[in-house]
């Protein structure tokens, strides 16, 4: 009978340890079968999960815009005093709803180019107003006067044309007009051949977001969405995927096609977001920085006079990349912005909660499912002497135009889809390991003190 017991109390814990050693195996193959799978998944091509995900973003991608309405015109332009703003908003459109299109595989390079068409559709329930909602917003093409033709003689010559057409420093535009574009009236007037039309993203409507041509990862995962060549020139990229195995010490790279630049996002706090754990990267401050404290931005100081000899901070000039045109962007509000270049406009309130911007990514496929991009477009005003509607300036000024807000979240059908078939099945089988460990460890434990108990009655 000692015997038979003893027999049976070993063969449990012989059972016991090798549950636990079976799930201590079944840990790195669950793993590399997840690798496997990821990798196979996450490739672009036709008929993976990625794929069908990338070519049509389940993001619901909404771009909101405030307008910083000028309170004080006649002021500014005759005593040059500072710029009293009151921001107007939220105005809200649709966008990055369309399809990729001219899809093309090259096996050789195995990369993948295509084009992103553009298109935004007004909401007017997630709006304050309509599009004919007026404002009195900078004149973009006086401004840019003094940036394109710097000969007082060419100055001369055009301020005829600006006074004929009884342009100002600021002028009333509905919403419409300020995005999408509008005729100019002093533009309008030059005898010779220049585009008339005026927009801050003119222009848009049935454009593409250039040529992109990006790694697909068929050989090698990890690469897959680095940006292999662009030529596009309008609005818009946050990526829709990052290579997956995302750890938190990654600084993720992508494009920003609205202003001609790479950025990068730092790790900034583990989240869940609709029941799935993501990983939230944040654009940190120095991306924006002077070139002193970061060299990467040398090349967006191209002046020594405004910039103070390229030490001012916060804002990014762009102007390479927008034909000359005076164009910089910052951080909505001047966030992070040297004081100076804040100093002479009025009714700025920075918020890093509100105007900051950051990417969710879920960290074993690399997916963005959440994000929030926010910029703010400025245009730099400099007196002009030749020019009568800027000669009564004093200063330069760092004149805000709007902010954006372009968020994109993950749809609750999208999401369920995620959980089912990646973090559903990742953590049972993280559970199936543990059982397995767990009992199996009691299991064991509990046969070999049985056991002992039993060897000490025997040997009394």
């Amino acid at each position: 009978m000692g015997c038979d017991r003893n027999c049976g109390l070993i063969a449990g814990a012989v059972i016991g340890a090798l549950m636990a050693v079976f799930g201590g195996i079944l840990m790195p193959v669950g793993d590399m079968l997840i690798e496997k799978t990821v990798k196979k998944e996450a490739v672009l091509e036709e008929g993976t999960i990625a794929f069908k995900s990338w070519v049509k973003t389940g993001h619901r991608s909404l771009q909101t815009g405030w307008i910083f309405d000028v309170q004080d015109p006649e002021e500014v332009a005759v005593n040059s005093s500072k710029i009293k703003v009151k921001q107007r908003g939220p105005y809200t459109y649709r966008v990055r709803y369309l399809a990729k299109e001219n899809i093309t595989q090259d096996s050789e390079t195995h990369t993948v180019s295509f084009l992103q068409p553009n298109g935004a559709i007004f909401e007017p329930s997630l709006s304050v107003g309509t599009e004919n909602d007026t404002f009195t917003v900078l004149n973009l093409a006086v401004a840019a006067v003094p940036h394109l033709y710097p000969s007082a003689f060419v100055q001369i010559i055009v301020n005829i044309f600006i006074k004929k057409s009884n342009s100002s420093m600021f002028q009333k535009r509905t919403l419409k007009e300020l995005l999408w574009g509008y005729k100019d009236p002093f533009l309008s007037l030059i005898p010779y051949p220049v585009p008339t039309t005026v927009g801050v993203f003119y222009p848009y409507h049935n454009t593409a977001d250039g040529v992109y041509k990006v790694f697909n990862g068929k050989d090698d995962i990890i690469s897959r969405q680095s940006v292999y060549i662009f030529l596009g020139h309008i609005f818009h990229l946050i990526p829709s995927s990052f290579p997956p195995f995302i750890e938190k010490t990654r600084v993720l790279q992508f494009f920003s096609s609205d202003i001609c630049r790479s950025f990068y996002a730092v790790f900034g706090a583990e989240i869940n977001l609709k029941g799935i754990p993501v990983y939230r990267f944040i654009l940190p401050s120095l991306a924006f920085a002077s070139p002193l404290q970061n060299p990467d931005n040398h090349c967006f100081c191209t002046e020594k006079i405004i910039s103070k000899t390229c030490t001012l901070y916060g804002v990014l000039d762009i102007g390479k990349c927008k034909g000359g045109k005076p164009v910089y962007i910052s951080l909505p509000h001047f966030l992070h912005a040297s004081p100076e270049i804040a100093e002479p406009v009025e009714g700025l309130s920075p918020n890093e909660e509100e105007h900051s911007t950051y990417l969710d990514v879920e960290p074993i496929t690399g997916f963005t499912l959440q994000f929030a991009k926010r910029l703010q477009i400025n245009i730099l005003v400099k007196p002009g002497k030749s020019i009568g509607a800027l000669k009564g300036l004093k200063q330069n000024y760092m004149v805000p135009v709007l902010w954006l807000n372009e968020t994109g979240t993950i749809g609750d059908e999208k999401a369920e889809m995620f959980r089912n078939q990646v973090t559903g099945k990742i953590e049972l089988l993280g559970l199936v390991e543990m059982i397995l460990i767990s009992v199996g460890a009691v299991m064991f434990t509990a046969f070999m003190i049985s056991y002992c108990a039993c060897r000490l009655k025997s040997v009394k």
